[in-house]
């Protein structure tokens, strides 16, 4: 009787890694040629997304003080 965890070779799957693990195992899997780019659909804006996105760029056209720099971001979120 064939083993029912085997998974087929042309089956995709969805894992969550570990951070501290990640890099290390993606580095090894593109060695080994086990994982493939995805390319994601390119999603069409709405005209009202639009119009919000422009409106956000005129903002920090008008004010680059408007941004954040991202390590600030993070620290202000970061767990004690």
């Amino acid at each position: 009787m064939p083993d029912k965890t085997c998974i087929m070779p042309d089956t995709t799957l969805h894992i969550r890694i570990k951070k501290e693990y990640a890099a290390a195992l993606i580095e090894d899997l593109i060695k080994v040629h086990a994982v493939e780019a995805v390319e994601e659909e390119a999603i069409e804006l709405t005209a009202q997304q639009k119009e919000a996105l422009d409106k956000e760029l005129a903002a920090v056209a008008a004010n680059p003080t408007y941004l954040q720099r991202w390590d600030d971001i993070k620290h202000r979120f970061k767990k004690p």
